[in-house]
């Protein structure tokens, strides 16, 4: 068990067997990172069913491991142990996300810092992937992101098959069923329905252009326009639901008029620009209209 910052430990599941040593030091509050729940009944306790592997989703649960931190470490006379099973990775990938989220550190200055504490730490490659969204987001889990909500869909892809059906925090607010908004809106270009909000576009960086499509021998003019996107990248609405269930790909239709709109593919699609998305769920600009709202 290793002292982090003062009343912050780091450690694993030999830690959390010594009861004795533990209260000994002062350990008030216990975080688990694992798959496996310990018994502690003499401690305040928070555990998180978190694996350690390249499926593994830590970003989603960060937000609730950082504030039972806080909330813990801002008590008088308290110490927190965080432990997993080996104390190297998932343990140690949170501890750095506390850093990084107090200090507004990066996630190497992070890593550098605990690893003086700690030497043997060796964080999963896909946790650190995860603490660089983090990072890009100024150290928050920020949910309302287009870089949050692309890396949630990509999480569902992986085990896309398994689920039975979505989560509903994935599906973006049907514009339809707001009264009156100050939002930006993009409405089906043949019926006038409202189909999706400005900030559920999840914008992506330009693709090579038509490099990008020479495999398949197209004869794509050299202009400035070929690189520019000719679809919205969307995240998924609630009128799109019942067509998203049981198929990979599909059409996208207006769920009024019925025209086309677009596609889907939990595999993902290229861009007119030449970037794959993925999952992808794209919707053409010449089928929609962007409405701003008027200013009195």
């Amino acid at each position: 068990m290793i002292l982090v910052l003062p009343r912050l430990y780091l450690g694993n599941i030999n830690d959390v067997a010594d009861v004795e040593h533990l209260q000994k030091t002062g350990i008030t509050h216990i975080l688990t990172v694992d798959s496996v729940k310990p018994d502690l009944t003499l401690f305040q306790t928070k555990f998180v069913n978190l694996l350690d592997d390249s499926s593994a989703d830590m970003l989603s649960c960060l937000a609730e491991c950082l504030n039972f931190l806080k909330e813990a470490l801002a008590l008088p006379e308290t110490s927190v142990l965080v432990h997993c099973h080996a104390g190297v990775s998932r343990s140690a990938a949170v501890v750095i996300a506390y850093l990084m989220n107090t200090t507004k550190c990066t996630y190497e200055e992070a890593h550098r810092r605990l690893q003086d504490a700690k030497s043997d730490i060796k964080i999963n490659q896909e946790f650190v992937n995860q603490l660089g969204l983090f990072e890009s987001m100024g150290c928050e889990v920020d949910m309302t992101s287009a870089s949050y909500k692309q890396y949630r869909l990509q999480k569902l892809t992986e085990k896309y098959p398994e689920l039975q059906r979505l989560p509903r925090e994935v599906f973006a607010l049907d514009p339809s069923s707001i009264a009156q908004t100050k939002e930006v809106l993009y409405r089906c270009r043949k019926c006038r329905r409202s189909l999706f909000r400005a900030e559920s576009i999840l914008n992506h960086s330009l693709g090579a252009g038509p490099m990008a499509f020479a495999h398949k021998r197209l004869t794509i003019p050299n202009s400035s326009d070929s690189t520019k996107c000719t679809s919205y990248f969307i995240e998924p609405v609630q009128w799109m639901e019942e067509s998203l269930l049981g198929v990979m790909d599909g059409q996208l239709l207006c769920p009024r008029c019925h025209s086309k709109l677009g596609s889907f593919n939990w595999y993902g699609e290229q861009c007119s620009c030449g970037r794959w998305v993925t999952p992808a769920f794209k919707v053409h600009k010449n089928r929609v209209d962007e409405v701003k709202p008027l200013l009195i």
